[in-house]
């Protein structure tokens, strides 16, 4: 019987928005583990490394070259039963590495409603009918956009910024202010207000936002632009501007920037998006993992089709402050740690978004001999080392692990992983149906 460890070839993706060469993290992981004749082309922009069953670049196991959606097909004890019939055997979550050196699209993930609905009235645009809530986890310092601000930020930036007013027009921007400064509005109002202000901005036309972008610009280069009751710096916003010009002159980007929450993660840190929050990634390495989906809305900050009338359409408009955005992670209590990782102060911590698609733990092994033993998972998982290297082992298969070297885990594989560095960082994607990780998180 086949061990339910194997190592996985990844494809990487090269988008424009993607770091250049050695830059890019998804780059040199791919690389450890290249596909046909993979190097890295140092002046080419490396995106995205995929890691799961999604046809549009599905993983391959690198002894027998299979893709691994055709193995769990094949063997569904590798999945677990409950998820192989639930998911059809697919695996139900997608996992990344997104190496980011300027803006993504302002976009947004359809529910899955809307995503069946989009996908058969245009599947050119919209490929599967399924929803694509996702989770973000800082690798290294990483920037983003990420939800409405709460409505007083707006409003400061609608009064202070005169091309900004000019675009939103007078009466939109003064029903927001009265329903910023009215503690007693309801929440729909609130939510009213702002979509209207936000659907005048986005549908003005393309002359009118060049013009009006020139007159941001040159506010910016003066560092006129104030944040008011932001938490954002001045220094900050007016940066931003500028430098969002300077990767896509004139975009109606520069002016949503006033809209959304500018979010800064470091290593570790992460947030949760549900499907129907805006958002726009910056700058930054990132693992991420999502519901199997490729769908987008986009409305800015790209060149690819955008869909300015079902984004403005479908958005949630909540508007909290950027902490509501970050989800915490609590300790793994599934994984026990030998002598050497607890007195090295290593861990393994648990990412839980509140949908059943994916859970992710993050473990540092911060000593040569560190050593991990995770408990069986009822579902499928992927491991990646982002740090590091040392041994991965499942019963009598033990493999070396190096970083960028990405393994799947059959379903309830005990499952042991030990340093042979000062530092070995993994993360972990996985699924069960009935999470006890879940549980112990208090998640549902």
């Amino acid at each position: 019987m086949q061990v339910p460890l194997f190592r996985l070839q990844c494809g990487c993706n090269s988008y424009e928005w993607g770091k250049k060469g050695k830059d890019s993290a998804a780059a040199k992981y791919a690389a450890a583990t290249p596909r046909d004749d993979f190097s890295i082309q140092e002046d080419k922009p490396y995106a995205e490394l995929w890691m799961g069953t999604h046809p549009s670049l599905p993983s391959k196991d690198v002894e027998t070259g299979r893709s691994l959606l055709e193995m769990v097909e094949d063997n569904q004890a590798l999945m677990g039963s409950d998820i192989t019939k639930k998911y059809q055997n697919k695996l139900p979550f997608l996992f990344k590495v997104l190496s980011i050196a300027k803006a993504l699209s302002i976009q947004a993930h359809p529910n899955k409603k809307l995503a069946e609905q989009l996908h058969e009235k245009d599947p050119e645009h919209y490929p599967d009918g399924n929803h694509k809530p996702e989770m973000t986890i800082a690798v290294t310092p990483f920037e983003g956009l990420c939800g409405f601000r709460p409505l007083k930020e707006i409003s400061h930036f609608l009064d202070t910024i005169e091309p900004l007013h000019a675009l939103v027009g007078k009466e939109h921007s003064d029903e927001l202010k009265r329903v910023a400064e009215d503690s007693g509005a309801e929440l729909s109002q609130a939510k009213a207000a702002l979509r209207k202000a936000f659907t005048a901005l986005m549908k003005q036309d393309k002359d009118g936002v060049a013009s009006m972008s020139k007159k941001l610009v040159a506010l910016a280069e003066e560092s006129k632009i104030q944040p008011g009751p932001s938490v954002n710096t001045a220094e900050e916003l007016n940066e931003l501007v500028r430098r969002s010009n300077s990767q896509f002159p004139g975009d109606i980007g520069l002016f949503v920037l006033f809209f959304l929450n500018l979010v800064k993660l470091e290593p570790g840190q992460a947030m949760y998006l549900k499907a129907d929050d805006i958002h726009a990634y910056i700058s930054g390495d990132i693992i991420e993992c999502m519901a199997s989906s490729d769908n987008v809305i986009r409305a800015g900050f790209t060149p690819k089709f955008q869909d300015v009338d079902t984004l403005t359409d479908i958005l949630t408009y909540d508007h909290n402050p950027p902490e509501q955005q970050l989800l915490k992670p609590v300790d793994y209590p599934y994984v026990t740690l030998n002598t050497t990782a607890y007195s090295s102060n290593s861990s393994s911590l648990l990412y839980d978004p509140p949908i059943e698609e994916f859970s992710v733990v993050r473990t540092a092994l911060n000593k040569k001999g560190a050593k991990a033993t995770f408990e069986g998972l009822a579902g499928p998982s992927i491991v990646i080392a982002t740090t590091g290297n040392g041994k991965i082992s499942v019963g009598p298969k033990s493999e070396e692990l190096k970083e960028g070297q990405v393994f799947f885990v059959g379903a309830t594989a005990e499952l042991i992983i030990e340093s042979d560095s000062d530092e070995l960082v993994t993360f972990r994607a996985f699924c069960e149906i009935d999470n006890k990780a879940h549980q112990a998180n208090g998640a549902h």
